[in-house]
């Protein structure tokens, strides 16, 4: 019997070939690069987009410490504004107090007010019964009682807040035995024409700067009646 020296490749199917076969993985080994490079390359934008996020978010965090900042600092500048506004206010105070205060029984006087005694920055304090108030000018005779609010720019809240105030002293004259006419005034030294004839429409007077003193509006000079308490 005869031996064959040659080598005999194991069989690879009907219709295969060594070459189709190798074809086949050159062509897989193609493919899972390919795939490879891809995913290498969606990796690498992966990372820039991160290290892009990464760097929006630091420009953001420094955003937020600026703006942080600014509020601060306008906080800051806020709370000087509120006391400079704070330190005009007790300046236009003490002018009231040393220049118009001195003239008002006298410009109530010609109105056909006489009032005998003036008191300025009176305190109501009255814990049994809680009233309390505080009252710029307090003009006064036997027979009325013209309670003065002053403020450097009036709205209706203040004056809302002056006739309440009226009210609580009505109330605190009543628990003391006082049957004397409550009435008001606001002063200020710029007043909006809303403003003033709001004041007018709820029966109080009117004191507005004019040349070098002040001048009093009466609410029945614009057809209001003057209200008293």
């Amino acid at each position: 019997m005869e031996t064959s020296n040659e080598t005999l490749a194991p069989p690879l199917g009907e219709g295969l070939t060594f070459e189709k076969v190798w074809a086949a993985l050159m062509e897989l080994r193609a493919f899972q690069k390919a795939m490879g490079e891809e995913t290498d390359r969606r990796m690498q934008e992966t990372d820039r987009r991160m290290q892009e996020t990464a760097q929006q978010i630091k420009e953001t965090d420094k955003q937020i410490k600026e703006t942080d900042k600014q509020i601060k600092e306008t906080g800051k500048q806020i709370k000087e504004t509120g006391k400079q506004v704070g330190k005009i206010t007790n300046r236009f105070g003490e002018i009231v107090e040393h220049m118009v205060a001195p003239n008002l029984v006298e410009k109530f006087q010609v109105l056909g007010f006489t009032f005998t005694k003036a008191g300025l920055n009176i305190k109501i304090t009255d814990k049994a019964h809680n009233i309390f108030a505080e009252v710029d000018v307090f003009l006064e005779n036997g027979d009325k009682v013209m309670i003065v609010e002053i403020k450097s720019k009036p709205d209706k809240e203040d004056i809302k807040n002056h006739i309440k105030r009226i009210q609580k002293l009505r109330l605190y004259a009543d628990l003391h035995a006082d049957k004397r006419k409550y009435m008001g005034a606001i002063a200020g030294v710029v007043f909006n024409d809303e403003e003033k004839d709001y004041a007018l429409s709820n029966g109080l007077y009117v004191l507005e700067p004019s040349g070098e003193t002040f001048s009093i509006t009466t609410p029945s000079s614009k057809g209001h009646t003057p209200q008293e308490w």
